[in-house]
């Protein structure tokens, strides 16, 4: 055990796995909506996926079919998630034309924030959400507390 690593070849520290129902349409989607490659799919006895994983710019992203009866229920199962992914890409406007034509649906639309970041959040048709993002101006905290302030002030927030 002393040449393997820890953290498996292509994959970072952390690693998102989602549980969605017809976890191969969702690969499907994700392929479309945001360039994501199949890395792999294993498939059980009944045909269902039960561990696969696609590569998303340079991180992988987990994901297999619903088991309840082992208690993996998805989004909808569960009546929406607490849960986001932050997509951090070039080109953000394309993307996001590129993930709403594939069936993503607005929650927040996409607009320079406060923090330096161009986002907006998408929910998929499997209920995951998503922030698709792209860092477009650094800022100090100082810089960033004012504009939140000023944002929060706008928005009625306290």
């Amino acid at each position: 055990m002393a040449n393997v690593q820890a953290v498996p070849k292509g994959h970072h520290t952390v690693t998102p796995h989602l549980i969605v129902n017809k976890a191969s349409e969702a690969i499907d989607f994700y392929k479309k909506a945001f360039g994501a490659t199949e890395v792999s799919r294993f498939t059980g006895p009944d045909g269902k996926i039960m561990h696969a994983e696609v590569q998303i710019g340079d991180s992988r992203v987990m994901l297999g079919d619903e088991m309840p009866e082992h208690g993996g229920r998805g989004p909808r199962a569960l009546g929406g998630t607490p849960v986001g992914l932050f997509l951090y890409m070039n080109d953000i406007d394309r993307l996001w034309k590129q993930a709403t034509g594939a069936g993503a649906k607005q929650v927040e639309p996409l607009a320079n924030q406060f923090w330096g970041d161009r986002s907006g959040l998408l929910e998929d048709p499997y209920g995951h959400r998503w922030w698709l993002s792209q860092h477009v101006e650094d800022l100090s905290d100082e810089e960033m507390g004012k504009r939140a302030k000023a944002s929060f002030a706008q928005s009625g927030a306290r």
